[in-house]
């Protein structure tokens, strides 16, 4: 009999998120005999060691770095499947020079991160956390000075159109928004025209746009492009929402902005750095919304990823493409077609 497939689950699940990979593991891992998992050290902060993986055929892996020098020499591992969509971490070079695909979690994250958007441009237009703030301190003699925005008829931009900016669009609907504007260097027309979205040029996002939300990866053409330059053309009414990647934005610009009220708010689950430090100005701004990089992570989120993460690995295992790959050149490798091949025959000859 062949040696079961092993999985390795980044030990961050038992820090960073206890409690949200194991139950999924229960229903779909456990069950298989010839299929094992175990936690692997993932570091804190560092790239993930390769003598850590090196007994593993498929990773699930969290949010630590996984560059070159993870990859370098495991040669039986085939997948690291991504617990979430954002793989900014990941080096898909050195994983596709290794033979190991990337496998994201899109489906799971659309939904979530959609409603995170949402909750923060409802709690940013109906002052939401000013009105706590007067209640909290006996100050109802104040509260028409925290009079909020309605939706209706109000401009939304998006920078970035992918499966996330959609859904955000169709979760705002019944709110009578007034013009819907996306930019999208990447999107297909027809898919703006299905959903309603006008393509417009990123300028045009920042100056008439009066919620502007940040809906694309971080990648190193997008690293700090939302700049001085930008939040300047803003109104000044206008709110900033980020739950992308905070690295997305260049930070202090931001925080000048801010101060300097050029716009009048903002709401972000990420920041650069994570975790901000307690005496970063962002934290003292009372128009200001911040969320732990955790604004998504509902118990939807917490299933779904789990279960897209576990299926690609299993679909791996049985020579199947996953449903959502990233660095999709690696199924032209001759050595990932092998290891593709041996899996599938290891998985036959278990009778399953």
């Amino acid at each position: 009999m062949p040696q079961p497939f092993r999985i390795g689950v980044s030990s961050g699940f038992k820090t960073a998120a206890p409690g949200t990979i194991e139950p999924v593991l229960a229903r779909l891992i456990d069950p298989l005999p010839h299929v094992d998992w175990d936690y692997f050290d993932a570091g804190s902060g560092e790239p993930v060691a390769a003598d850590a993986i090196a007994e593993f055929e498929g990773v699930i892996a969290l949010g630590s770095p996984y560059d070159a020098s993870t990859v370098a020499g495991c040669e039986g591992l085939a997948c690291v499947a991504r617990w979430g969509v954002g793989y900014d971490l990941v080096d898909t070079e050195a994983l596709t020079a290794n033979d190991v695909l990337l496998a994201i979690a899109v489906d799971a994250v659309r939904k979530p991160v959609a409603e995170a958007i949402l909750t923060l441009i409802l709690a940013l237009a109906k002052k939401l956390a000013a009105k706590d703030r007067l209640v909290r301190t006996g100050r109802w003699d104040l509260k028409a000075q925290t009079s909020g925005l309605g939706l209706s008829g109000k401009i939304v931009g998006s920078v970035g159109m992918g499966n996330i900016g959609g859904e955000m669009f169709r979760l705002l609907g019944p709110f009578d928004l007034g013009r819907r504007l996306a930019h999208d260097p990447y999107l297909d027309p027809r898919r703006a025209e299905e959903l309603d979205v006008e393509l417009v040029s990123l300028e045009t996002i920042f100056r008439e746009s009066d919620f502007v939300i940040t809906n694309c990866p971080l990648t190193a053409e997008t690293r700090g492009f939302i700049n001085a330059r930008l939040f300047a053309l803003m109104k000044p009414s206008a709110y900033f929402i980020n739950t992308a990647r905070g690295p997305i934005v260049n930070q202090e610009d931001l925080v000048a902005a801010l101060q300097a009220g050029a716009i009048a708010g903002a709401g972000l689950d990420v920041v650069e750095p994570e975790p901000l430090p307690l005496d970063h100005p962002l934290i003292e701004m009372e128009n200001v919304i911040l969320s732990p990089h955790a604004l998504a992570w509902t118990d939807d989120l917490y299933e779904m990823n789990g279960t897209i993460a576990c299926e690609s690995l299993l679909a791996v295992f049985r020579g199947e493409i996953p449903a959502f790959p990233v660095n999709r050149e690696v199924f032209e490798q001759g050595r990932f077609q092998e290891k593709l091949g041996e899996m599938a025959a290891r998985w036959r000859a278990f009778g399953v």
